[in-house]
């Protein structure tokens, strides 16, 4: 996460503004100020702070019109901010909140500089083989963490509604998908989904937990000489509500072809000193010490098809020419693929 670059065309903001910002608010800082922005990020602009003896990292809403519920900042600080102050979760800290779009054009907030690993690739090829299981092993034990917390105790009562959240899910995503089907086209395994999930619905829902709502291996940071996580990253998504579907969607990074989005399906994870999908589930298992996870495979589509509705909206973006990110086009293609796998795993496959 160090490789940063100077702004991309359209996210510039007014650093001067900001300076003068967070010299009034953050009693530590000192000018002047030296602003890149990271590669990563597909839809909270994301910026490395740079002052004399003190590192920054700033989350910004992107600019131009937004949808009412969309590029949540706000709420990304208030789990953060709940999280450092009252549990041992790895996380960065929060420093700065700014709703004033006049200071730099969009809703911000500032945190703690952590200097880490990012790994991006699940097959951890930089790491030697016998370093890779720990990983996930490290991966698994901190989502069960972060499940097991008492939401309620550290402020968090309010933060979501606990009840119907999978549903609510599948059908926020079935609208957005009717939206950007508009400029991004209509896919035909999206539609068959959109109809089917609703008719499949487990009958009864798990006690609901905080969830973070886009856990993967690349929104981690470890620690540069060990695999301790430092902190979980980019809680924009975050909620109160179904655990399993926090964990199923984790668990896609077995399904997902190395082809498209980062995933490991068609890898051989026991010849790379992984553990398998069974094994991984297990670690969920005994960490939460539940004796298995009831519809699983329901979960999984679920899943699968909201990733699809992700790159969907992606896609829509492009096309508008409001993408964030240069990666954007390649998460666009994966539209069809992941909802083609989707159908499977709704299948039985």
């Amino acid at each position: 996460m160090s490789l940063t670059h100077e702004f991309r065309p359209g996210l510039e903001f007014d650093v001067v503004a900001l300076e003068r910002h967070l010299g009034a608010h953050l009693p530590a800082f000192k000018g002047p100020l030296r602003v890149t922005q990271f590669p990563g990020g597909q839809s909270n602009p994301t910026y490395r702070l740079e002052g004399p003896g003190v590192n920054y990292v700033l989350r910004r809403k992107p600019p131009g019109t937004l949808l009412p519920s969309a590029h949540a900042i706000e709420r990304e600080f208030r789990v953060m901010q709940a999280l450092a102050t009252h549990t041992q979760f790895p996380v960065a800290q929060p420093l700065l909140l700014c709703e004033d779009v006049a200071v730099i054009g969009t809703a911000f907030y500032v945190m703690q500089y952590m200097e880490g690993r990012v790994f991006w690739d699940p097959c951890l090829p930089e790491l030697p083989r016998e370093q890779r299981r720990p990983v996930f092993a490290a991966m698994v034990q901190t989502l069960a963490q972060l499940h097991s917390i008492d939401y309620r105790a550290i402020g968090l009562a309010d933060f979501g509604r606990p009840e119907g959240y999978v549903a609510r899910q599948i059908a926020r995503w079935s609208k957005q998908y009717t939206v950007d089907a508009q400029t991004a086209g209509a896919v035909p395994d999206m539609e068959r989904l959109i109809d089917w999930l609703p008719r499949h619905a487990p009958a009864e829902e798990p006690a609901p937990t905080l969830l973070h709502g886009d856990y993967r291996l690349d929104n981690m940071m470890f620690d540069p000489h060990s695999v301790r996580v430092l902190g979980v990253l980019d809680w924009e998504l975050s909620t109160i509500g179904d655990p399993l579907a926090d964990f199923a969607y984790n668990l896609m990074i077995y399904r997902i072809s190395s082809d498209g989005v980062r995933g490991l399906g068609g890898v051989d994870v026991k010849a790379i000193g992984l553990p398998d999908e069974r094994e991984y589930i297990e670690a969920y298992c005994a960490h939460r010490g539940l004796s298995g996870l009831p519809d699983l495979h329901y979960y999984l589509t679920y899943c699968l098809f909201r990733l699809a509705g992700i790159c969907h909206g992606i896609a829509g973006r492009v096309q508008r020419g409001t993408a964030v990110s240069p990666q954007a086009k390649k998460y666009a293609a994966q539209v069809g693929p992941l909802s083609a796998l989707a159908w499977r795993t709704a299948q039985g496959d």
